[in-house]
């Protein structure tokens, strides 16, 4: 049974051509390839209807509180000037210029009037007072059978004046009696809102609305001739109920394209704001790259459908394939986030005007918090001269200007803001400018780089130091004897060599050699761990010192002290004549014949030579005419070396 078993297989192996296998694994890459394409795109396209969701819903909320500045500007001048009718009677053209100059400080305001309780033009900030009446208006009855002070906020009309589609802020004017004193109107151009709109990329089909709540379109940006009464769409019979802020699909009821809709809501005044992107606009993006994505594909199955005869160079094409592939996913990948950057508006003194709403995120305290406040309160009292500093460089319109500085978080922690300012507009005073800036959390960029500089320090103090003993290396001291020879003009070179080294490694081995070294250069090193010279392992057994400013006596009395200190070590050496470890070194300190630092080290080298020569445990000084060396802690003159000095001296 095993042997028919075995027998049937080898026959359906040999019914297996070539050919078969070749398309079998076409077929198998061609759905791989497909597959991944198809799974990659959805993605892609998920990714990017979120982010459209994001960008839609910030600018929802950013262009209403826009709107709501807007009218809350002329509420408070409105709420001033009523206040004044109420108790008096100024003068037509005390109050006309009053009315006028409160236009041209508010650009959103046309014109500002006063209709007395005939509806007759009484204030105008017009350079003429009109002489209609407009007692026939609805706001103006609205008014008259209504007590209070609210502001009303009218539909959008043609104005008789202008004939501009215009929207109508008016107030009550409210006798001191409590009875009808007339009406205070502001005009404000409904293109004043479309045009700001129209400075937003938002697609062809894009589009922006400000609706008043009960379905009036107020301003409307691209224009259309399309129904101004929206109250019977699914915005308002559904959606605002449900909250004041939302998002959803929708057919547009302006063009009756598909689009992506975002809606937010003024908590003061009864506007709201609708943005609107189509879903063309935020998935052309994604078409390119899927566009690419399949003509990449229809590449790859071609070559695959050309190099299917060969098997070995299909299974090579589709490793470099699905790495090439994987390469491009993870670049698809790193998608722009959503930066949850602070955007803040301030005058020319550094007062806040407005921030927004990710401050609660990088420092947890509300926005409202931080209005009215001077921007310098919230930075770090030692990066405050650096930010004036920054904010003195915007010195036009367009100017930019970039700081970095610390600030707090409301527990009190620091963090670490990089900020962009741009002056958005210029004044006749400098205080009434406006600035507009860009908040961004580095502080775990500030601690990386902090974590490099540590390690970049440790890089360099560890190239500049010998693994073993910890005292500087041979690069090292080179560099610092040459600096120090060219500023110093005396100063001295020390040599030293153990004795029978070699001998103590034959005898004890290398890890006790290792631990020998490191404790003669403990010895060296001290000698001149709080002076200005230097002390390195010049090589194998060999060690330096450099001595700045030091005499040849001076050197000698060094180079004695660090002898006998390693004496006392009492390092036990069988290989050396006093069975200790001891240590030779040779003197050198600069003259007027001394050519260089290298002739210096190389004089230094001879002194130890001499120092070995005789005997070694001793200190040797090249010096002139008389030749010194010094035994057993003893400074000698021996005549009997002048001949050896002068050789030396030559």
């Amino acid at each position: 049974m095993p042997d028919r078993h075995l027998a049937n297989q080898n026959a359906f192996l040999r019914r297996i051509t070539p050919a078969m296998v070749v398309v079998f694994f076409a077929l198998v890459m061609t759905a791989c390839i497909l597959g991944v394409v198809v799974w990659k795109a959805l993605e892609a396209k998920s990714a990017a209807l979120s982010r459209g969701s994001t960008d839609i819903k910030n600018l929802a909320h950013s262009l209403a509180e826009h709107a709501a500045h807007t009218i809350q500007a002329a509420d408070i001048a409105m709420g001033g000037m009523v206040d004044l009718l109420m108790y008096q009677s100024p003068l037509p053209e005390r109050f006309n210029k009053y009315m006028a100059d409160t236009v041209a400080a508010l650009p959103q305001i046309r014109e500002i009037g006063v209709l007395d309780t005939n509806g007759n033009w009484r204030y105008s900030s017009l350079p003429e007072t009109p002489r209609y009446n407009n007692g026939d208006r609805p706001y103006f009855a609205y008014h008259r059978d209504t007590a209070g002070k609210a502001l009303r906020i009218s539909e959008m009309f043609q104005s008789r004046l202008t004939g501009r589609p215009t929207i109508l802020l008016s107030k009550r004017v409210t006798k001191q009696d409590g009875s009808f004193g007339g009406v205070l109107t502001a005009a404000i151009d409904s293109d004043y809102f479309s045009s700001f709109y129209s400075a937003f990329q938002l697609g062809p089909d894009g589009g922006i609305s400000l609706l008043r709540n009960d379905g009036a379109v107020l301003s409307r940006w691209p224009l259309s001739t399309r129904s101004a009464d929206l109250s019977k769409t699914a915005l308002f019979t559904t959606h605002l109920k449900a909250s004041s802020v939302g998002y959803y699909k929708i057919t547009s009821p302006f063009d009756g394209v598909v689009k992506y809709f975002g809606y937010e809501g003024t908590p003061q005044y009864p506007l709201i704001i609708t943005v609107a992107m189509s879903e063309d606009w935020l998935l052309s993006a994604w078409s390119t790259a899927l566009r690419t994505d399949a003509l990449v594909a229809t590449v790859l199955l071609c070559m695959i459908v050309l190099l299917a005869a060969l098997l070995s160079a299909q299974f090579n094409f589709r490793i470099k394939t699905e790495r090439a592939l994987r390469q491009s996913e993870s670049h698809y990948r790193l998608l722009a986030d959503n930066i949850a950057d602070v955007v803040i508006l301030l005058n020319g003194r550094g007062t806040l005007r407005y921030v927004s709403h990710s401050v609660e995120q990088m420092l947890g305290v509300r926005p409202q918090d931080l209005v009215g406040k001077s921007c310098f309160d919230m930075v770090h009292a030692e990066d405050k001269q650096g930010l004036m500093a920054a904010s003195a460089r915007l010195n036009g319109s367009g100017a930019v200007s970039t700081a970095e500085f610390r600030t707090y978080r409301a527990d009190g922690s620091i963090v670490w803001v990089e900020s962009n300012f741009k002056q958005a507009s210029e004044r006749d005073n400098p205080a009434e400018a406006e600035f507009v800036g860009v908040l961004r959390d580095i502080t775990e960029r500030k601690r990386m780089e902090d974590e490099l500089t540590l390690l970049n320090r440790r890089l360099t103090q560890l190239a500049a130091t010998d693994g073993l003993t910890g005292l500087t290396n041979r690069r090292t001291f080179d560099g610092f004897l040459a600096r120090q020879f060219e500023a110093c003009e005396e100063i001295s070179v020390l040599l030293f060599d153990i004795d029978n080294f070699k001998g103590y490694n034959d005898t004890y081995g290398h890890q006790a050699g290792d631990r020998c070294l490191q404790a003669v250069a403990r010895a060296i090193g001290d000698a001149t761990s709080n002076t200005s010279g230097l002390s390195a392992r010049y090589g194998g057994e060999e060690f330096a010192v450099v001595l700045p400013n030091t005499s040849e006596d001076d050197a000698l009395k060094v180079a004695e002290s660090i002898r006998l200190t390693v004496r006392a070590l009492g390092l036990p050496n069988t290989a050396a004549n006093r069975g200790f470890v001891t240590i030779s070194a040779g003197i050198a300190t600069r003259t007027r014949a001394t050519s260089g630092e290298a002739a210096l080290v190389g004089e230094a080298d001879v002194a130890l030579y001499e120092a070995k020569r005789l005997g070694r445990n001793r200190s040797f000084v090249y010096s002139s005419p008389v030749l010194r060396y010094v035994e057993a802690g003893s400074i000698q003159h021996d005549p009997e070396l002048a001949p050896a000095e002068r050789k030396l001296a030559h």
